[in-house]
């Protein structure tokens, strides 16, 4: 398999000698599991939230409010902000902690910035595990929020940069089936801990969040540090023999010059907060703040944040629900599979436009099916037949989110930055991901108290909104080798006016300086490959 190849803007194709090796592969599946404490966290909420003891013990109103009154308007039952305030809080404090795992990345490196993720994670379980009051509970979630936002802001970056630039889509894709696997696993663990007697089942449930952290934790001080990071932290050797390993190959010239490049130029940068404003860097930023910002808007949270509750309320029994959302947390896994083995075939923006028509079809047709039997008075009752229909709507619409907008809105905006603002990008990313998913989880049961079936018509609007935006301003990106994305841009009918060719001319230059400093230092590298003795064996066995 090649390492990447591309068409830059004057008709020339450049090719990256490489293929995926055994070592690729295993460290981005470590990277990857970061995405278990992500997704563990948005099944374990929506499962612990509709179990009977948790809710008796941390939000009695709610509790009452359900058992007492037995006609409460279906779409209304379970509006209560302290409830929302313990789910969403946690993705606040994901959100400021992005910020601060932006410098973390860039001046200690990726795996590190995963480390402190891990161990942040860890402590916030053991307290939500243990927790006597809503206080203790919403720290605990605080502590699991940092420990979100620094994951979050290192795994796909890590990914990108290790992956050969023709599998990087296939590499990073694993960071997203991480987290529909977290989300399953959390499904079937609130299933089984919500049949335990005595009413503690929900302690379980938080406390083996621990899980999932400890593997990110004690995965990534194995994990060696990306070429990107080492040249950018001054490590040119070790990062020089790292692209030998994770490339298979010796002949790794070029594609370490083009890295080489993107550091010294992002040694020029010394506030990439302020430079990423530049007009030359307009297309990135506007992904970095429209992508994750669409991609909570498709209505994905109302589905995984809340599944079990939102299958209780549209008539399902309390073992019922949990089941459903068993089934939608499986329909999201094998459809993420299914992105991996496409998504650098057929390219971004293919997914991108079917999974949008799949997913504004699903938002309508489940709009309407809940308004025939509900409308507005919120009083009803689903058949067994109908509310299984519902369900499979539901699952074809997660499908539509798991194989485009779910795994793409962390793939593309982490593989669309050059070096220099690379941290500063992700952060926004992931800041813009998190303060909408927080405003979402707060104001969900808000909006579907007052706007009722409505609410699925109103994210079914984004869907179409979002489906037009790539038709139209998403260039393809998929074989594009990291550090040459600009040409991309440059070339594209919109963004190109935002993109001169001194930008990408400063770029060549800085490549072709590199090239003649770099000719000698390559040198021993070929001598490597002839000499079986020395040089053969070195870069294979090389560690960092």
């Amino acid at each position: 398999m090649a390492g990447g190849a591309f068409v830059n803007a004057g008709g020339d194709r450049i090719e990256y000698p490489g293929k995926m090796t055994l070592f690729v592969f295993l460290t981005c599946l470590v990277a990857a599991t970061g995405g278990l404490i992500f997704g563990y966290d948005i099944g374990i909420s929506g499962g612990v939230t509709s179990m009977d003891s948790f809710l008796s013990k941390f939000f009695p109103s709610v509790y009452r409010k359900e058992k007492e009154d037995t006609s409460t308007n279906q779409y209304c039952k379970f509006d209560s902000q302290l409830l929302t305030t313990f789910t969403s809080s946690l993705y606040l404090a994901a959100l400021i902690a992005s910020f601060f795992a932006s410098t973390v990345t860039r001046m200690l490196g990726r795996k590190w910035s995963m480390f402190g993720g891990g161990i942040t994670f860890l402590v916030g379980a053991a307290l939500n595990g243990a927790a006597k009051d809503v206080a203790m509970l919403i720290v605990g979630r605080i502590l699991l929020g940092i420990g979100v936002g620094f994951a979050n802001q290192s795994v796909p970056v890590y990914l990108s940069e290790m992956a050969p630039a023709k599998l990087r889509g296939m590499l990073n894709i694993g960071f997203q089936l991480m987290i529909t696997i977290g989300i399953l696993a959390a499904n079937l663990i609130n299933y089984g801990t919500a049949k335990i007697k005595g009413g503690w089942g929900w302690r379980v449930s938080l406390a083996l969040a621990a899980v999932p952290a400890g593997i990110i934790t004690l995965g990534s001080l194995f994990l060696p540090d990306t070429p990107n990071s080492l040249i950018e932290r001054g490590h040119d050797d070790k990062a020089r023999t790292m692209l030998c390993r994770i490339r298979g190959t010796a002949d790794i010239h070029d594609e370490y010059a083009d890295l080489k490049a993107a550091s010294e130029e992002s040694k020029t940068v010394k506030h990439p907060w302020r430079n990423i404003t530049h007009r030359r860097y307009r297309p990135q930023l506007i992904m970095a703040i429209l992508i994750p910002f669409f991609q909570q808007v498709t209505g994905i949270n109302v589905i995984m944040f809340y599944a079990p509750v939102l299958f209780k309320t549209l008539g399902f029994g309390s073992d019922a629900s949990l089941m459903s959302a068993i089934i939608t947390g499986l329909v999201n896994v094998f459809a993420t599979v299914v992105s991996i083995f496409t998504v650098d075939r057929l390219g971004r923006r293919k997914l991108f436009l079917q999974g949008g028509c799949q997913m504004l079809a699903c938002q309508i047709i489940i709009g309407t099916l809940i308004a025939i039997k509900f409308g507005t008075s919120g009083q009803g009752h689903f058949s067994h037949t109908y509310a299984g229909a519902i369900v499979a709507f539901i699952c074809i619409y997660v499908a539509g989110f798991a194989w485009s907008w779910g795994p793409l809105g962390w793939l593309v905006p982490s593989e669309i930055f050059p070096l220099e603002i690379r941290s500063a990008g992700q952060s926004i990313t992931v800041s813009v991901n998190m303060l909408f998913t927080f405003i979402i989880a707060q104001a969900f049961l808000a909006l579907l108290c007052r706007l009722k079936f409505g609410l699925f018509y109103f994210f079914g609007f984004w869907v179409l909104v979002m489906t037009f935006f790539i038709a139209f301003f998403l260039p393809e990106t998929k074989g594009v080798p990291i550090e040459e994305m600009a040409h991309v841009w440059r070339g594209h009918w919109f963004w190109g006016r935002f993109i001169t060719d001194e930008d990408i001319h400063v770029r060549s230059k800085l490549e072709m300086t590199d090239g003649k400093k770099g000719t000698a230092a390559a040198a021993p590298t070929k001598l490597e490959m002839t000499d079986g003795k020395k040089g053969a064996a070195a870069a294979p066995t090389a560690t960092v």
